[in-house]
């Protein structure tokens, strides 16, 4: 954005030049008050908003995290739906939005750091569950299982179902 445009060269033969620059990376237009309007690409401004409000997020949740103690829905404030992960979760999850932010940025970007942001919000949603919660954190004791073999009638039947086309798919047809 070296070149300066002026709004009269919006009316003249450097439009094309301006929307040019525009699609590249950025082009700078000064008004006639003297203020400077920036033109760039639609998704590099989505980049830049989605870096700003999760670089934002990230350093409150740092200083949340800073005090030892479990934020409140109030201290979370639109990070709210955090709420159902303990301390542990909630320092990986900004371990986690640290990295994504960099590759964010060194990638020019916001997909990684989206993909990052729903994959916690889906397990943030199964966690609310209560049944879902005690299974997905629950204990597992191997001493309450047993090793079940398939009844050997069972697959002879099911292979001849195959062979012959006959197996039901499960869908009314």
């Amino acid at each position: 954005m070296d070149t300066i445009f002026q709004s009269s060269d919006l009316a003249g033969g450097r439009r094309v030049e301006f929307l040019k620059a525009a699609r590249t990376g950025g082009a700078r237009l000064r008004d006639k008050d003297g203020t400077s309007l920036v033109m760039l690409p639609e998704s590099h401004l989505d980049w830049l908003e989605t870096m700003a409000q999760w670089s934002t997020a990230h350093l409150r949740l740092e200083e949340l995290l800073r005090r030892g103690v479990m934020p409140t829905v109030t201290d979370l404030g639109d990070l709210a739906w955090l709420r159902v992960f303990d301390l542990d979760d909630l320092r990986e999850f900004t371990d986690e939005l640290h990295e994504v932010l960099v590759t964010a940025h060194a990638d020019r970007s916001a997909d990684s750091l989206k993909d990052c942001v729903a994959a916690w919000r889906i397990t943030a949603r199964q966690l609310e569950d209560p049944l879902r919660r005690k299974v997905l954190l629950g204990t597992h004791d191997p001493e309450s299982f047993e090793a079940v073999e398939r009844p050997v009638a069972d697959l002879k039947a099911n292979d001849d179902q195959v062979d012959s086309g006959d197996l039901d798919d499960g869908r009314d047809n």
